[in-house]
């Protein structure tokens, strides 16, 4: 079985539009500039899709020194990166039940993203002194379990704003299967982007992925660690950020586990310094026997 990357996709803010990408250097803590910033509303709790599906319509442009912004109807906006050697105030940010700092990119963004969302928020960076680290339970479980196979594995992994692990992983083949079944039912197929992945596999069986213990990428070890549960965001149409029925309905009668509705996989990763990913990669994947 031949297994490859056929997609590598980063979301610099988090919940906003997906930016592919045909290579993309790796860290610990993800895909380069992945979920590094996070929208925050006046109470300062983080903004996604599920609250608020308009902000599936502001694209992302990111280059090393700077975030551009883009919005039907709106100007394009740019924000610089501030590193002048002084450390930004830290702003307390919650992700779900862990807690991180972000620091704030000012007032202009602000507005601008108010004005296209019709509610008060901020933009806010991943603060450099900030140390969230992916779930110890699962991590350290996965590590019982594969000492054999991925010895020395590191415990403690350092992300940013994405919602439990660095890495979503997800098999093409799946959503082959899920689009079969949909328009069996004269439903349309969904693209990828409805998911948000990470990394994309092309050569897996459908859903193979729930059997897998990880696998390797140009001597990088990933940990597949979590089934990934599906939240309403799926059914979102990334282009209008118009929701529906589908595909959640065919998902809840065919994939609904007691962990929830699963589809793809969560990760995290070992020996990721200076490394780079790149479509057409092949992939070493190793089964949970």
């Amino acid at each position: 079985m031949s297994v490859v990357i056929s997609g590598l996709y980063t979301y610099p803010v988090k919940s906003c539009a997906g930016i592919p990408h045909t290579d993309s250097p790796i860290t610990q803590a993800g895909l380069a500039f992945d979920r590094r910033w996070v929208m925050v509303d006046h109470r300062g709790i983080f903004m996604t899709q599920r609250t608020c599906a308009r902000v599936a319509l502001i694209r992302p442009r990111i280059a090393p020194d700077r975030l551009t912004l883009d919005a039907p109807g709106m100007p394009t906006i740019t924000i610089l990166s501030t590193a002048n050697g002084s450390t930004p105030a830290q702003i307390p940010v919650r992700i779900f039940d862990t807690d991180t700092i972000g620091s704030d990119e000012g007032d202009d963004v602000a507005q601008w993203l108010s004005q296209f969302l019709h509610v008060r928020c901020r933009l806010l960076r991943m603060h450099p002194q900030a140390a969230r680290i992916a779930s110890p339970e699962y991590v350290d479980r996965w590590i019982d379990k594969n000492n054999a196979w991925a010895t020395n594995f590191p415990a403690r992994h350092v992300f940013g704003f994405a919602d439990a692990f660095p890495f979503l992983v997800i098999n093409q083949a799946s959503l082959n299967e899920l689009n079969q079944q949909l328009e069996g039912k004269g439903q349309a197929a969904v693209p990828m982007n409805r998911f948000r992945p990470n990394i994309v596999l092309q050569g897996l069986p459908a859903y193979d992925e729930d059997y897998l213990s990880g696998m390797r990428i140009n001597g990088m070890t990933f940990a597949f660690v979590k089934r990934c549960a599906r939240c309403p965001i799926p059914n979102i149409n990334q282009e209008t950020a118009v929701s529906a029925d589908e595909p959640n309905l065919t998902l809840m009668a065919n994939r609904s586990f007691t962990d929830g509705v699963l589809f793809g996989v969560n990760a995290v990763v070992a020996d990721a310094r200076d490394a780079t990913l790149n479509v057409g990669d092949p992939v070493e994947i190793e089964y949970d026997l």
